[in-house]
């Protein structure tokens, strides 16, 4: 695991306290002053720090901050009223001074474990700041779950992620994924990080997409999120009291096939469950598992597929989730209504069958009472078999004899369902097949893709595609 070398937590404050171009201010809810802690211990903090302040009575931060909408004070909006009244407030009351600093305010709302533990830990982190006298500013936004079963602990987790943006935002700010691999900095197994937004002209080059894999990459979290325009967003945010639907796939490249698992499987999802479509989300998921070849993930590849995905009009998840149950796990904290989720028939039969060699009879019920309950469903797209004679179905599927009883509750009880209305004349489509003609220059890989990602593949040159060597389809 990455760590920054022979600079601890102590030392990073330190340096940045001695750096007398770091100037700034700290504004914390929910935690303490625990950020600003660090730099008050290890001294030369007056060189550094204007002003620290928490508001934790409502009235008062209301008064401060402005009022949220939604009445929540632990919430992406907050954290940005925060940034822009500190920030603003320093800009304001330094103008005769600023000379040759670089201004800085941080702020933090979090949520600490409660006396009971019926809560979970997490808060939102936000860093703006200038990298150059009189330069334009720079946001850094994180979105943070505490693993910690202690306020205190938890607490003190926060000062240290605190102080690691503060040093990955002057420091790191060469390269994305040192940046991001130091924000774990002495707190790993203590602290998720689900979400990152960096914004400012420092960091143009820098595709958000790309940090959010590297959060997963990185095992920063399981979990990673980003919109149909590629903008992290945080499940917080937009999921509370909503149901979702996700499609599992390789999206190498997607194709109608693809287009028509979105649409059949949304449709039953929603008349199953009696869902408006004000009320449901259907994301797509990259698995790490999906993106990794011959051992480490092709950036240009990762980025063709969400390219791919987002111009359908969905948002992406990407996730270090094979198993499904890590993934209903992280969204169960969100209050999601329904759960839906789209797989393959291929995929589903490993699935049944992974489980019954892993474990006995009685785990097994275990195991199955995780990811098949009353909230969730899975939903099955069948395919055709090798010999493309057949298509495969949860009717004719072969599974184990010991395993056949519980797979026919499954069905009789609709925790599983064959997808219905599916395009039968278009099963033959393999993704592999089109990306593989693509990339050799093959004619006619068109014709098996929507118009509209035909049109970025040859806009964008994705998946090695090059109009000067096409040749005749073979």
């Amino acid at each position: 695991m990455f760590q920054t070398p022979n600079i601890d937590t102590d030392q990073k404050a330190l340096e940045i306290n001695l750096n007398d171009r770091i100037f700034g201010t700290f504004a914390e809810i929910g935690a303490g002053q625990e950020v600003a802690r660090f730099f008050f211990k290890v001294g030369a903090a007056a060189g550094t720090i204007v002003k620290t302040m928490s508001a934790y009575d409502k009235t008062f931060s209301d008064n401060i901050y402005g009022k949220e909408e939604s009445g929540r004070y632990v919430c992406e909006s907050r954290l940005y009223k925060m940034l822009d009244h500190e920030y603003g407030l320093l800009w304001d009351r330094l103008e005769e001074d600023r000379g040759n600093k670089t201004f800085f305010a941080f702020a933090d709302t979090i949520e600490a474990i409660n006396y009971q533990k019926s809560n979970i830990g997490q808060g939102w982190l936000g860093l703006r700041f200038q990298l150059t006298p009189g330069g334009p500013s720079h946001d850094l936004v994180l979105h943070a779950r505490m693993r910690d079963t202690d306020s205190q602990l938890q607490a003190s987790a926060i000062g240290i992620l605190g102080v690691n943006m503060l040093y990955a935002a002057y420091y790191h700010y060469h390269d994305p994924e040192t940046f991001v691999q130091s924000l774990h900095d002495y707190l790993q197994e203590r602290i998720s990080i689900d979400m990152i937004r960096l914004k400012g002209p420092q960091f143009d080059g820098w595709d958000n997409r790309i940090l959010s894999l590297y959060l997963v990459k990185n095992k920063l979290t399981d979990v990673a999120v980003f919109d149909e325009e590629g903008e992290s967003i945080h499940p917080s945010e937009f999921l509370y009291r909503k149901s979702l639907m996700v499609v599992r796939g390789n999206y190498r490249p997607p194709t109608l096939v693809t287009e028509d698992v979105f649409d059949t499987s949304l449709r039953m999802f929603q008349s199953d469950f009696e869902i408006l479509d004000q009320d449901t989300e259907i994301m797509a998921e990259l698995t790490l598992e999906n993106l990794t070849r011959h051992g480490r993930i092709d950036i240009n590849d990762f980025l063709a597929r969400s390219d791919m995905i987002n111009a359908m009009g969905h948002k992406v998840i990407i996730s270090d989730c094979s198993d499904h149950q890590r993934l209903i796990q992280y969204l169960s904290d969100y209050k999601i209504n329904k759960l839906g989720i789209v797989i393959g028939i291929h995929e589903f039969r490993e699935l049944i069958n992974e489980n019954y060699r892993k474990y006995e009879d009685g785990d097994l019920l275990v195991a199955f009472g995780q990811l098949f309950t009353k909230n969730i469903k899975v939903y099955v797209y069948p395919a055709l078999n090798k010999e493309q004679s057949e298509i495969l179905t949860l009717e004719n599927i072969e599974l184990p004899q010991g395993i056949r009883f519980l797979f026919r509750f499954l069905i009789d009880q609709k925790l599983v369902e064959q997808i219905k209305g599916y395009n039968a004349d278009i099963l033959s489509i393999i993704p592999h097949g089109v990306y593989t003609m693509i990339k050799n220059g093959v004619t006619g890989w068109e014709e098996y893709l929507p118009e509209a990602l035909i049109q970025i593949i040859k806009k964008k040159g994705l998946f090695y595609y090059k109009p000067e060597t096409l040749h005749r389809k073979k």
